[in-house]
């Protein structure tokens, strides 16, 4: 095992560049995405992470890897492959992600909010990467009352929802829709979400 991984200082960016000369050190970051060790697997996903939104295409090819994580029944294993999947849609010539799109969103209803939340927040990549797609990531996020998790929860959610909406909002069709749900949440029981809107209501309202 890499040494610096069970270290929760541990260097990412000096890690990624050592994964990035090594394959042995990078087969073994993609091996710790499911090890039960929680600090070297969470060591590993930011390591990984890194290296998705800087060199995304050294992780492209494990592109199914990070798909069959994100169908297991584990939640810190998902979360580990939601970004790095948002992160390669932008390099992503072979329409892959259609491909996993209704299990990628799916995701909203996950039994756990956790990772429902990381979908609503990480969306943003996608519709900024796909613009053909952006109108069904804008209807997906518009229907988070729909899922099945607590009201409560379903405020936690939209505040990734709102932070994506903030990512492509500029070039977004639905941005009258997009506003109206982000003027809901100013009376939400979330501060945290409450906070967010008004931000990008400060932004955007006037435009």
């Amino acid at each position: 095992m890499l040494p610096d991984l069970n270290d929760k200082n541990m260097n990412v960016e000096v890690m990624a560049k050592e994964a990035l000369k090594d394959e042995k050190k990078l087969s073994e970051l993609l091996d710790n995405l499911k090890t039960k060790n929680e600090t070297v697997r969470y060591n590993s996903s930011k390591v990984l992470n890194l290296l998705s939104e800087k060199n995304p295409e050294v992780l492209y090819p494990k592109w199914d890897y990070f798909v069959e994580l994100l169908s297991t029944d584990y939640t810190y294993w998902k979360l580990s492959v939601i970004p790095i999947i948002a992160n390669l849609v932008r390099i992503d010539l072979e329409n892959k992600f259609e491909a996993i799109y209704e299990k990628f969103f799916g995701l909203l209803n996950d039994r756990s909010v956790i990772p429902a939340a990381w979908i609503a927040a990480n969306s943003g990549k996608i519709a900024k990467a796909k613009p053909r797609l952006q109108a069904r990531v804008t209807n997906e996020l518009l229907s988070i009352d729909r899922t099945h998790h607590d009201p409560e929860r379903k405020d936690l959610i939209k505040a990734g929802a709102i932070e994506s909406f903030a990512e492509y909002y500029e070039e977004a069709a639905d941005k009258k829709k997009i506003l109206e749900f982000v003027k809901k949440q100013l009376e939400c029981k979330s501060p945290k979400t409450r906070k967010i809107a008004k931000e990008f209501l400060e932004k955007w309202s006037s435009e």
